[in-house]
């Protein structure tokens, strides 16, 4: 007669779940009702119960165990179960010589091992083997020592106002001065399957300088140096210092409500709007101006650029596909633009204004503001706000501090002072899109609950599979409990598969963060959190005009 005896949890022990029960019965070819089963353990959770599983003598069982492999063939988890009255123990040697006749051939976890056979863990995974990941190489890259966009960026004044002359396009240099950094590719190591097949790391990319006169290269071919005094530029990958400065004669190229005086030497624009520079074309708007946003104009939702000639009132809304230029102060209100935002004489959000630009966020200051740009972000400060760009934050001026928040910038940061005294929380993030990263960590989660869902289906599925095979009837609730198990099987490595792809993909736009960096030109305080992609440091001493970047997988603090 052989019998299915349950206990009580005792010293905060978990219940017996049902499908280690059916697992077990169903491997041992036990008769598996599954109703009585469930009915015992309801039992069981207060006092001690015993259910028949048959009435025939059968040899006392041993001390057994259930392998799941992932699909990867990089883990192993093993689950043991404890041996009948009378049944002998499993031994260590035992268990891992099983291993070998499996297939097994490097990634043995012996620490787990042993403590298990120490101290024995029934009914739980416990991951016993693991591959050896491949560890990816970086391909070459060259770190440019100039400014590579050729885009015209205006010059914020102390005053907060804009100057559209001072477009900052062209490189100055001096004879010596370092103009690029050759980063070596640095290969990657092969890793293996706990079968023993070997995961190669995927190919590292070479690049070479390309380069015209007045350069001269290191002996180790590593850096570039300048031989004049003139100004550098890149043009299509290329490099050209130049100490000569050609100027061609050009004709005006404009667009309509603007008039040319008689000598064809000057433009005048025909009516009040603004005016901007658009592939070298003038252009004179008369779209949208107002004086003030407020009760006087409502909310404004503008298919062009915007002007506000005042300010933005608190709770008020402002909507442009084009840019908006606001010349007051903005309060905490919402500024949404298709292109940049320009604020002369900064934002107080009072922890509801909102900025989102597609282009890029020019403000005098930013207090207690939520703001988002898929550009740059520049300001004179930033306090208490929460920021991200795509680009670069640069905070300069007179005052040039970020204290309180959290800044986010896919680029660099560029600050004068960093926290404060006081010890208000700062973290500054950079290296990756604040967005990309967040949704890379919900796919991790994700990736990892669907892995879980199916270790555990997977196993149902094949010991149900085995039992029809032997021609073991199943009831109407089993039938309906394996259809239910078949479709969330089916589901899940649907929603795995997409959601691997869709990762891979992030991580690739995700980019490298060695190429990001914190800059300081003043002090940097204690308490402020540097984070560089999924590293960080929080620093601890004041520290003057240094730099923070990503070296050997840490945060590391060099000078400036």
């Amino acid at each position: 007669m052989s019998a299915l005896r349950i206990f009580p949890p005792t010293d905060g022990g978990k219940p017996v779940d049902i499908n280690d029960v059916a697992e077990y019965l169903t491997m041992k070819e036990y008769a598996c009702d599954l109703p009585a089963i469930r009915k015992a353990l309801e039992t069981a959770e207060k006092e001690e119960t015993e259910i028949l599983l048959n009435t025939q003598t059968r040899y006392p069982e041993r001390e057994c165990y259930k392998l799941t492999i992932t699909p990867d063939k990089m883990q192993a988890y093993a689950k043991f179960y404890a041996a009948s009255v009378g049944g002998e123990n499993m031994t260590p040697q035992e268990f891992v010589h099983d291993l070998i006749l499996r297939g097994i051939k490097c990634g043995l976890k012996k620490e787990e091992v042993i403590k298990f056979f120490q101290k024995r863990r029934y009914c739980e995974e416990i991951l016993v083997v693991e591959g050896k990941a491949p560890v990816q190489g970086k391909d070459a890259y060259i770190e440019y020592k100039f400014n590579t966009d050729k885009k015209a960026r205006p010059t914020l004044n102390e005053d907060g106002s804009v100057d559209f002359f001072h477009l900052n396009i062209l490189n100055h240099c001096n004879k010596g001065d370092v103009l690029a950094v050759l980063h070596p590719a640095q290969p990657g190591v092969a890793g293996s399957t706990i079968m023993g097949d070997k995961i190669m790391p995927a190919e590292v990319k070479n690049v070479t300088f390309n380069y015209g006169h007045n350069i001269e290269k290191s002996e180790d071919g590593l850096t570039l140096f300048s031989m004049v005094d003139g100004h550098v530029e890149l043009v299509d990958g290329a490099i050209f210092v130049s100490d000569e400065l050609s100027v061609k004669n050009v004709t005006f190229n404009y667009g309509h409500n603007i008039e040319k005086s008689e000598d064809g030497l000057t433009l005048f624009s025909m009516v009040d709007g603004h005016v901007e520079l658009v592939d070298g074309a003038i252009f004179v708007s008369d779209e949208l101006s107002v004086e003030n946003v407020d009760n006087s104009t409502g909310n404004i939702d503008y298919d062009g650029n915007v002007q506000i000639n005042g300010n933005v009132s608190t709770n008020f809304q402002v909507k442009a596909k084009g840019d908006i230029m606001v010349k007051g102060v903005v309060e905490g209100a919402v500024l949404e633009a298709g292109g940049n935002i320009i604020i002369t004489r900064g934002m107080n959000g009072m922890g509801k204004g909102v900025l989102r630009a597609e282009g890029n966020i020019v403000s005098k200051f930013l207090e207690n503001v939520t703001a988002e740009a898929k550009g740059y972000i520049s300001s004179e400060s930033i306090l208490h706000s929460r920021i991200s760009a795509g680009g670069e934050v640069n905070v300069d001026g007179k005052r040039g501090f970020i204290t309180g928040g959290r800044v986010c910038a896919t680029g660099s940061v560029n600050v004068k002072i960093l926290g404060s005294e006081m010890g208000a929380d700062t973290i500054i993030e950079v290296g990756a899109d604040p967005a990309v990263k967040e949704r890379i960590k919900q796919l991790q989660q994700q990736v990892n609950e669907d892995m879980k869902t199916l270790q555990m289906v997977q196993p149902i599925l094949l010991s149900t599979k085995q039992k029809l095979a032997q021609g073991v009837r199943l009831s109407d609730e089993q039938i309906k409990y394996v259809q239910s198990l078949v479709l969330a099987n089916e589901q899940k490595t649907r929603a795995l598969e997409e959601a691997n792809k869709e990762l891979h993909e992030l991580e690739e736009q995700a980019g490298d963060p060695a190429d990001t960096v914190v800059r300081v030109k003043g002090v940097v305080y204690p308490g402020t959190r540097i984070c560089i992609g999924d590293v960080s440091m929080i620093v601890q001493k004041p520290s003057h005009y240094c730099r923070f970047v990503r070296e050997r997988g840490d945060v590391k603090m060099k000078p400036f």
